[in-house]
């Protein structure tokens, strides 16, 4: 053997030795795959000690807009992650202004901001903060938007005159999802939309989740003769919500025929099904003014209901709606934190609130990860 060919052989063996416990073998490049295969076990080890750093969610930024910065910081806890750095401000005209303080090139951005409060600034702001990070290089930008704007305007409806159909409405659901895409969004994930073929309205994905697992959990939990409850619809429209609740629970539904004069206006109502010396659970979408579940709350006790409670997942709460609450026969009016709701939990001790911030962040982690989020659609995460 020569000179060299030792050297090579003891420079091995040095190797062998200083980094890993020493592999015999008479082929050397057995020898070395022993060697690499021992040092990929050691760097599996360390990982095992320091459990952290597995958890750690690299390249994700997480935005929040000014209508709702509390659901973002529940949801960034939630996620063992920081808020990201935006400062929101007017000019003397009310121009809405967005600085981005920190960098999202290459980033998975996710921006949170719900169609609460003042609708129409909030908006602008929501597009102008996905048009920001989107010309920064952000790699992705998702927009959070826990309540859909415009929601409630999703097609052209006959107008609430008699006999009266007009084709002059406009459908402007889908004209805030054009501008959402047009300012660069890639992906929305929502909760309980109004209507739920507005999700076709955007060329982009489309996380509907519903707030239904959260609602089943606080009725077990609040409500201790749900097992003798009957889930109640508002309207008609709602029927489908209603019977999903009543069958995970197993109870029996009903449901109240309305009819409207004019916007935010009940005419009259109608209700199908047996109530009596039962417990009236209510269950819509969102309440605005609250003219139609306090007047339902009416209908359900001179029908013979013990109790009436009514679960939203949106409580605008717009107008009268607060006193219209205080003055019904609720037993309690339970609403998610899709909007702030501290003011109106203060004005009304009726009004209880559902916290929906770890729905959204495990939507917020499976979408990161590549996972599907169809696990929240039946259950909640705890």
């Amino acid at each position: 053997m020569s000179d060299v060919e030792n050297a090579s052989s003891n420079s091995e063996t040095e190797f062998e030795q200083d980094c890993v416990m020493p592999v015999r073998s008479s082929n050397p490049i057995r020898a070395r795959s022993l060697i690499r295969n021992n040092l990929e076990k050691s760097s599996s080890n360390n990982q095992q000690q320091q459990p952290h750093l597995q958890s750690r969610m690299p390249n994700i930024k997480v935005f929040s807009g000014s209508s709702h910065p509390d659901l973002a910081s529940r949801i960034v806890d939630r996620l063992g992650i920081d808020l990201g750095k935006v400062v929101t401000k007017k000019f003397s005209n009310l121009e809405t202004c967005v600085e981005i303080g920190e960098s999202v090139r290459g980033e998975d951005v996710y921006i949170v901001q719900s169609g609460s409060g003042e609708i129409n600034d909030n908006l602008m702001e929501l597009l102008i903060m996905i048009n920001a990070c989107k010309i920064a290089s952000a790699s992705r930008v998702t927009a959070v938007i826990p309540c859909f704007p415009y929601a409630r305007q999703d097609k052209k409806d006959k107008d609430y005159v008699p006999d009266v159909y007009t084709s002059r409405a406009p459908i402007s659901a889908k004209l805030v999802a054009n501008m959402l895409s047009v300012a660069g969004a890639d992906h929305i994930i929502t909760m309980d939309l109004h209507a739920s073929q507005i999700q076709g309205f955007f060329d982009i994905p489309v996380d509907n989740l519903y707030a239904e697992p959260a609602v089943l959990k606080w009725i077990r939990e609040n409500i201790a003769e749900w097992r003798n409850s009957i889930i109640v619809s508002p309207d008609a429209g709602g029927a489908k919500r209603v019977t999903s609740i009543a069958d995970r629970l197993n109870v029996e539904f009903a449901l109240i025929h309305k009819e409207r004069k004019k916007a935010n206006e009940v005419a009259s109502m109608v209700l199908v099904g047996d109530v009596k010396d039962r417990v009236a659970i209510l269950v819509d979408d969102m309440a605005d003014t609250c003219g139609t579940i306090c007047h339902a709350a009416e209908k359900l006790r001179e029908a013979g209901a013990t109790k009436v409670y009514a679960i939203l997942t949106h409580g605008i709460f717009s107008g009268p709606a607060v006193s219209r609450i205080n003055n019904a026969c609720f037993e309690a009016v339970v609403v998610t934190n899709t909007i702030p709701q501290d003011g109106h939990m203060k004005d009304c001790p009726k009004i209880q609130c559902i916290d929906v911030s770890m729905m959204f962040a495990e939507a917020v982690r499976r979408t990161h990860n590549g996972e599907s989020v169809s696990y929240l659609f039946s259950n909640v995460p705890y």
